[in-house]
């Protein structure tokens, strides 16, 4: 069982940058693949961005050049640096661990973009 703490969402200006941060208990996540979601109003939720173990990255293309994904082992944390924010980054956005086939989400932060 793994628990994820999320934080760092706010209010921002469009243009603007925030990091999200994401707090995971246990002392194995460092064999955890991380993620980062998002999920608009109306909208399906979408992978934003992903961090294998051995920190490999993956990023959705409406965010590839503006988003940074990164992990600290050592603080069991994953990071996302947002920066060029748009209104459409809008969301609420989670966290997930990934191992053996089970995912574990945070609570969610919410993002919100003032155009």
């Amino acid at each position: 069982q793994v628990q994820l703490v999320e934080s760092g969402g706010g209010l921002v200006q469009a243009g603007g940058s925030l990091r999200l941060s994401c707090a995971a208990s246990g002392n194995a996540f460092s064999f955890y693949s991380m993620a980062w979601h998002r999920q608009a109003p109306g909208k399906q939720r979408e992978l934003v961005a992903e961090i294998t173990s051995d920190g490999r990255t993956n990023y959705a293309d409406s965010v590839k050049g503006r988003f940074t994904i990164s992990r600290d082992n050592a603080k069991n944390t994953v990071y996302l640096q947002m920066n060029s924010l748009k209104f459409e980054d809008t969301a609420v956005y989670y966290c997930y661990a990934m191992r053996w086939g089970r995912n574990y989400r945070g609570q969610g932060t919410q993002v919100t973009v003032s155009s």
